[in-house]
């Protein structure tokens, strides 16, 4: 897609359309991006992920195709298109597509 982040400015956007699925790749789209926070847009090919890891600040994903699973602290939570979740600051977590899913990720940094 040829929009940049400004030109989604002020207009009413399709947020799935935003980011393609490529075979065997994780694909990002930053939305947002500014000193207090992003909002980035992701898909997973079935079986890709995030490997563990921890940031500063709580870190919120909502589902907006397929379903995840997300694990915190070594938990796991099956999470699915239309949910959410948030990982809390400072907790190791990961994600992996169960099948293929796309995801929206705001960062606020306080």
């Amino acid at each position: 897609m040829s929009d940049t982040a400004d030109s989604l400015i002020g207009r009413a956007v399709e947020m799935n359309g935003l980011v393609s699925y490529q075979s065997g790749s994780v694909v990002s789209r930053t939305l947002i991006d500014r000193k207090i926070g992003t909002i980035t847009l992701f898909s997973f090919d079935a079986g890709q992920g995030l490997s563990e890891h921890t940031v500063p600040f709580d870190a919120f994903v909502q589902i907006i195709d397929g379903v995840a699973d997300v694990t915190i602290a070594d938990k796991v939570h099956r999470v699915s298109i239309g949910e959410f979740i948030i990982m809390p600051a400072n907790i190791p977590h990961s994600l992996k597509a169960v099948e293929k899913f796309k995801m929206m990720l705001v960062m606020i940094r306080a």
